[in-house]
């Protein structure tokens, strides 16, 4: 069972399906948290939906995860299972690798149904890649 195990683990690091953890990603897991989703973010200005769901569990904090790229968020909105909206008070820059501070859910553990974004790549010709991350 064991060889099984390493066996498949060799297929998935071959055709890439496992990645080493970047520093931020890292971060994001020493603090406690799981990885909820994640976009590229394809333009000057975009919107984007991260889809959670009463599956993933229940929520008392969130954290924004950067890679690849600088991107500027402006706008975010958390729509819990009940429909209820939050929107997180947020105009921030975002280097490369860099992660927001812990982000304290209103009322609790919550079931989250997604997360919107509105944001924009700041470096020319370079993408960037938003994670949502939960605990």
């Amino acid at each position: 069972m064991r060889s099984l195990g390493i066996l498949i683990a060799g297929v998935l690091a071959v055709t890439g399906c496992v990645h080493e953890a970047r520093p931020a990603e890292e971060h994001a897991m020493r603090n406690g948290y799981g990885w909820l989703g994640g976009r590229w973010v394809d333009g000057a200005a975009d919107h984007d939906a991260v889809h959670v769901g009463r599956r993933d569990g229940r929520f008392t904090s969130l954290m924004v995860v950067v890679e690849n790229a600088p991107v500027e968020i402006f706008n975010m909105v958390v729509t819990f299972g009940d429909r209820q909206q939050w929107a997180v008070p947020m105009r921030l820059v975002f280097g490369p690798d860099s992660t927001s501070r812990m982000i304290d859910l209103p009322g609790g553990a919550r079931v989250i149904r997604r997360v919107d974004f509105q944001y924009a790549n700041l470096a020319a010709g370079a993408r960037a890649r938003v994670e949502l991350w939960g605990r």
